[in-house]
């Protein structure tokens, strides 16, 4: 009986991508939680570099990149609401669609992923109209300080190591289900987008499925 020939292709391993709105803030947090959480995973939990900040880029880039593959990769895009000024509702809409249409998970904040970064300290349902509006008039700053970050800028480095202090990541996790769950209930019919709810921030579904990616369990974006 002849001899099999040795299979010499390699077992591609899946991984998991990540696209971010932010060149620094996001991409520092996103890494810090990989390096906190799954230090040994950094080779398959990939955010991934890219100068394109709208959503509807994002995706678009997120989508070119799955094609680029044959793997059963994971794909997410992370962006913020911002003004309606400068990106309407309807590129809003537009990028959920097409990010549906492709099986590509949006990680969301509205107003902006700061509001994520306060759900850390402290639970708020406060609105506000941009990230300067939230910087001025929400207790973020404040609380920040009271951590040692007495200037806070988006690019700081260690801010996931400050934040994930005194259990904070698993209080962002509870407080972003209770606004989730507040905002749902007082949304308008009709505007159930989150990009319709103010404030809001999915972000945590991000790590929930990252996690889940890790140990084999579906994801939490699957019915």
């Amino acid at each position: 009986m002849p001899k099999k020939k040795p299979d010499n292709k390699k077992k591609l391993i899946p991984a998991f991508h990540v696209f971010c709105e932010g060149e620094k803030t996001e991409p520092y947090y996103i890494r810090g939680y990989v390096d906190h959480f799954h230090s040994d995973k950094k080779n398959i939990l990939l955010v991934e570099d890219t100068n394109k900040n709208t959503p509807v880029q994002l995706v678009e880039t997120a989508i070119q990149h799955k094609k680029s593959t044959t793997k059963n990769d994971v794909y997410w895009v992370v962006f913020d609401r911002e003004s309606i000024s400068k990106y309407s509702h309807e590129l809003h809409l537009k990028a959920r669609v097409l990010a549906n249409k492709n099986n590509i998970q949006i990680g969301f904040s509205n107003v902006c992923f700061e509001y994520w970064m306060l759900l850390h300290m402290e639970y708020s349902t406060a609105c506000y109209d941009s990230c300067s509006d939230l910087l001025g008039k929400s207790n973020l700053i404040k609380l920040l300080k009271a951590r040692g970050i007495d200037n806070y800028d988006k690019g700081f480095a260690y801010l996931f190591n400050v934040l994930k202090e005194k259990g904070g990541i698993s209080i962002a996790m509870s407080n972003a289900d209770k606004a989730i769950n507040s905002a749902i209930a007082s949304a308008e019919r009709g505007k159930e987008h989150p990009h319709f709810l103010n404030p809001y921030t999915d972000v945590h579904h991000l790590f929930i499925d990252m996690d889940n990616f890790i140990n084999k369990r579906p994801s939490i974006r699957k019915n």
